[in-house]
């Protein structure tokens, strides 16, 4: 069975081939700025994109109806259950016209779609960033008209889920484990029995700084800053505490690894003690979930590219070993869990479910 899975970024679209879970090609398509700035809208690009996708399947001999499923990355849509879901005409409204905003991962249901219907094949997404299984508790914010929601790097905690699972040979539905995807920004979730009951908001910030987020913020001082700040608009300060946040924002860059290298190299002392403090921040989050499940945990998982630091996850591990065992998984790995959950949804393990 062959697979196609479509991951569409701001500036590129990631394809991967597999044959059931054997990788068979990944390529990282490059779209400029030039060819980006010509549309006004993100959901105008599906068709220069599609394009550029079949570009790719032809240039490797690859006959698009070779293809048995095709898998995009979701988007902003209206909140969902976790899972596997056809692509459907309701899917389509709300991933062109977004009802949580405009994000290129909304492309990556539309492509599938458009790619499949080509060759009459099943076209699915998974687990998108607005999965919601957040109990009640968990939505109170402490301001009646603010409710706290449930927006986090869904595909990848999915899957690391089930994947650990069933390496020690168990069902993700018997565990409770705490997962945190460490990243440009970084979610924590307590999963409690296949469900992730809480969480934090990774899309804007919410919980510990990261190498783009500001992270939680003391709200008076916040407000404070940016009042005095004549400069200062919403979207100023949107992108100021979303993308210029963290490390950026002390350091004028992102980049981990470069700051990682400065530490390494015995020149970082405030490297190294901001480092510190994000470790503190991320092992203080993982302690609150660890208070949602009740101290019942399997296990703590450390995930996404940040993960891959010989720094940060021994740092966390230090302040939260007491609770479970701290297991590393690092990567993003949001090419394959679209492929996984294709492909069990294929075999049946997963059923594919119906967004209305």
């Amino acid at each position: 069975m062959k697979i196609l899975a479509i991951n569409p970024g701001s500036t590129s679209t990631k394809i991967s081939l597999y044959e059931d879970l054997n990788e068979e090609f990944t390529v990282n398509i490059s779209h400029s700025a030039e060819q980006i700035g010509k549309y006004e809208k993100i959901a105008d690009q599906y068709e220069f994109r599609k394009e550029e996708i079949l570009k790719i399947l032809a240039n490797n001999s690859i006959e698009l109806s070779s293809i048995d499923i095709f898998v995009g990355r979701g988007g902003l849509v209206k909140p969902i259950k976790s899972g596997v879901y056809s692509v459907n005409e309701a899917l389509l409204r709300d991933l062109k016209t977004p009802v949580l905003g405009e994000h290129a991962s909304n492309l990556g249901g539309v492509l599938a779609y458009e790619l499949a219907k080509i060759s009459g094949k099943p076209s699915y997404i998974a687990d998108p960033v607005v999965v919601d299984e957040m109990c009640d508790l968990a939505r109170v914010s402490g301001l009646p008209e603010i409710q706290r929601r449930s927006i986090f790097h869904a595909l990848n905690q999915k899957a690391i889920a089930r994947r650990y699972a069933r390496e020690v040979g168990k069902k993700y539905e018997e565990m409770n484990l705490i997962i945190a995807h460490l990243g440009g920004g970084t979610s924590i979730g307590a999963h409690e029995k296949g469900q992730v009951i809480d969480v934090n908001d990774g899309l804007i910030g919410e919980g510990p700084f990261t190498p783009e987020r500001a992270g939680a913020l003391p709200g008076l001082q916040l407000l404070e800053t940016f009042i005095n700040d004549k400069k200062c608009n919403l979207a100023a300060m949107k992108k100021r505490m979303t993308g210029q946040g963290g490390l950026a924002a002390y350091f004028g860059t992102n980049d981990a690894r470069e700051l990682e290298n400065r530490i390494l190299a015995g020149k970082g002392e405030k490297e190294a003690f901001i480092f510190d403090a994000m470790a503190y921040q991320t092992a203080k989050c993982i302690g609150e979930m660890a208070t949602v499940l009740k101290g019942k945990v399997d296990a703590i998982i450390l995930t996404g590219g940040v993960a891959y630091s010989p720094i940060i996850p021994k740092l966390i591990q230090e302040r939260v070993s007491f609770i479970a065992p701290v297991i590393k998984m690092p990567g993003e790995n949001e090419m394959q869990a679209l492929v996984e959950n294709a492909y069990y949804a294929s075999t049946g393990e997963y059923s594919v479910k119906v967004y209305q």
